[in-house]
């Protein structure tokens, strides 16, 4: 039985993650590296520990205790982590930072990549286990996009892409083709939070991954946290890039859209251009 190492932030993503390799007869070592993470990884893991993100050193040493060799990280750890009051780092986190030539989001996970690579810890592709999870183009709710929404997801898809390419965010809201916030250091619901409060209604979420994206880390995802986001100020179109993007909880999100009149899609460059 092979043991797999799971750093784990908020969200269903690493339950998801969790059950999967159990299934497939792995032993799982979850380290949660924030609050609030989903009680069922306590519940279900092989082992479970509690260490925050600033006591690398910590985080380490467990993984070689528990003999892990590979492991994933998933769910969602913000950047502003990086300036807020997590606590004092340890000696191996002050050393990580002073190391890290800038804050970006790609730069902080290539580094992290090579400390776990330091004590012989491959990280492995996220979507390993979870690519059912990442669906072909299709519309999934019962209310299709309007022609004038599908102008906007176009231009939305473009504009994350470009906000992607800078390693700045994932997530755009556009309303009109009107850039209405463009995701930076607060996270994807923030954004759409904001995005669509400007709006006031009708916004368009777009979510795609960048254009060189790194399938070990910050695969986007969306999940039911997602749409009621959108739904507090009216949104109206989730659209998120097909077989690229991770779409967890599938079910309840779809019904809780049919219900409150959302459209949901999963798109490519190549549907919208059609």
């Amino acid at each position: 039985m092979a043991t797999v190492g799971l750093l784990a932030g908020i969200g269903k993503l690493p339950v998801t993650f969790l059950r999967e390799a159990k299934r497939l007869g792995e032993r799982v070592v979850t380290i949660a590296v924030v609050d609030a993470v989903e009680p069922e990884l306590a519940q279900e893991s092989d082992q479970f520990y509690q260490i925050k993100i600033t006591k690398l050193g910590s985080i380490l040493k467990t993984l070689q205790r528990e003999g892990v060799t590979e492991a994933t990280m998933l769910g969602k750890v913000t950047k502003e982590i990086l300036y807020g009051n997590l606590g004092i780092p340890d000696w191996r986190a002050l050393q990580f930072l002073r190391r890290v030539r800038d804050r970006k989001d790609d730069t902080i996970m290539l580094a992290l990549v090579d400390e776990l690579a330091d004590i012989g810890v491959t990280v492995l592709d996220q979507t390993r286990y979870l690519t059912p999870l990442m669906p072909a183009p299709q519309v999934f709710t019962k209310r299709q996009p309007t022609a004038a929404e599908w102008d906007d997801i176009r231009f939305g898809f473009a504009l994350a892409k470009q906000i992607g390419a800078l390693d700045i965010g994932q997530t755009v809201v556009v309303a009109r083709q009107a850039a209405m916030a463009i995701e930076a250091i607060e996270g994807t619901d923030a954004c759409i939070m904001r995005g669509c409060a400007l709006a006031r209604q009708g916004a368009v979420v777009v979510k795609t991954a960048k254009p060189q994206q790194d399938v070990r880390f910050d695969v986007p995802a969306i999940g039911l946290t997602t749409l009621h986001s959108l739904l507090e100020h009216k949104g109206a179109v989730l659209a998120i890039e097909a077989q690229r993007t991770l779409f967890v909880e599938q079910e309840e999100v779809i019904a809780l859209a049919d219900q409150k009149g959302v459209a949901i899609c999963a798109v490519s460059a190549e549907s919208l251009s059609r």
